[in-house]
């Protein structure tokens, strides 16, 4: 679901709240509308924005109230009323006042991807659908069928184009890929989302007291299996995903200033948001990636070889810590444990009382065992004793166990002038858990 890009589809999020909340909202309407004295003399749309958002209150009710189903509900509780006080429910001001209100509920929301991703979205939207929206009302201007089909497969295309475009930054900086085929998965899901799964869904919800919802189950059974052979089929295509180097902070927040300057101003200058993201763009190639990091416990060491890869100490340990950082360099496959002996090409030696590293004319030693380690500290530059205690090491750098549970994992980079940069998760004794 990751690599063909409908991960969105299995988050109770915006695109489910959004269909219940139109589901409810477009039938009631069109039912009152039938009723002509009603029509005529209630405000007939107002009623089926307040059932609408009861609808989504009891949506969420049954579903849980997790962070993006929460968000997304507030989101969608704030254009409904936008649409009770007769303002346009699709606008900034409107985007604006539902991300107040997810921040006063959860301030730290906004340094996670769901935010991020989320609002991202919305915004990038409601600014593609401002500008195309005149050029599309003229087109419906008495089109036929087929027209009607062609403009909604063009409105699926673009919604998926902007959205995957304006998240993508967002998904490189978190996830370190994106999927390149998102586009076709979310033209051949999405339909089969909104017109058959979440209709279903919502009819099973209303037959179960009647002990009738096998069928609409049975019916949403077959969407879910369409959506998931979809998924497969996009990502066994080659190329289906593009995997890049984790991106530095300041990239994100260049692109996210870049994007808001471009989509929020209406004048001429807007265009200088461009700078931003193209700024973005140059850092992808850019980005630094560590010589060595060692995990918080010390059972694994990741090694830089020359050629870019990431070789470990282990193929057992820290699984989960290997797993990570092969995806924050940008590498696929599974990581690889160096040899016992070392590598071939001598940048790794190893005996059974530990190893050496060679980078950028710099020795590290790695110590396994106590009686290697006053030999590797008379002649390393940098000493590495993961699971020992070495404070009276006399070598220029140490790093023992005691560091590792005092400031957690750590990585180092070294410079082609030998320069060598430390960086642990907690860089002094005093830093919150939460930095």
């Amino acid at each position: 679901m990751r690599e063909s890009g409908l991960q969105h589809l299995l988050s109770i999020s915006g695109l489910h709240i959004g269909l219940v909340a139109g589901l409810v909202f477009l039938s009631l309407r069109a039912l009152l509308a039938l009723a002509e004295p009603v029509a005529l003399r209630f405000p007939i749309k107002k009623w089926a924005a307040v059932a609408a958002l009861l609808a989504v209150l009891a949506y969420m009710t049954l579903v849980g109230a997790a962070v993006p189903t929460l968000r997304s509900v507030l989101m969608t509780g704030v254009m409904l009323l936008a649409v009770l006080a007769d303002r346009n429910p699709f606008s900034m001001r409107v985007v604006a006042l539902a991300a107040a209100a997810v921040l006063l509920f959860q301030p730290d929301a906004m340094l996670g991807p769901s935010f991020q991703m989320s609002f991202g979205a919305v915004v990038a939207l409601i600014a593609a659908y401002e500008w195309a929206q005149p050029r599309m009302a003229a087109w419906r201007m008495g089109a036929g069928p087929l027209r009607k089909a062609m403009l909604y497969v063009f409105g699926v295309c673009l919604t998926s184009l902007v959205a995957g475009t304006a998240t993508m930054p967002f998904a490189l900086y978190h996830f370190q890929q994106v999927a390149n085929y998102g586009l076709l998965a979310n033209l051949l899901a999405v339909p089969v989302t909104s017109f058959w799964v979440m209709p279903c869904g919502l009819l099973a919800y209303l037959l179960m007291p009647l002990g009738l919802e096998g069928w609409a189950v049975e019916g949403m059974g077959w969407g879910i299996r369409f959506i998931l052979w979809t998924a497969h089929a996009v990502a066994a295509l080659p190329g289906a995903v593009l995997t890049v180097p984790a991106v530095p902070v300041w990239a994100l927040a260049s692109v996210t200033f870049g994007g808001l300057w471009l989509m929020i101003w209406l004048r001429p200058w807007r265009m200088a948001g461009l700078a931003g993201i193209a700024l973005f763009v140059l850092a992808i190639p850019l980005s630094p990636k560590p010589d060595l990091r060692i995990n918080d416990s010390g059972s694994l060491v990741g090694l830089r070889m020359p050629d870019g890869g990431l070789l470990l100490s282990s193929s057992r340990s820290g699984r989960f810590e290997a797993a990570e950082w092969q995806q924050r360099d940008g590498l696929e496959g599974e990581p690889k444990a160096w040899p016992k002996a070392g590598t071939s090409d001598g940048v790794v030696r190893c005996d059974s009382l530990g190893c050496q590293y060679r980078r950028n004319g710099k020795v590290i030693a790695l110590v396994w065992r106590p009686e290697a380690l006053m030999e590797d500290c008379r002649r390393a530059d940098l000493v590495i004793a993961p699971k020992l205690e070495a404070r009276q090491c006399p070598a220029p750098l140490v790093i023992d166990a005691l560091d590792l549970a005092r400031r957690g994992a750590h990585a180092l980079s070294i410079g082609e002038d030998g320069r060598v940069t430390l960086e642990s998760v907690r860089p002094h004794p005093g830093a919150r858990p939460w930095n």
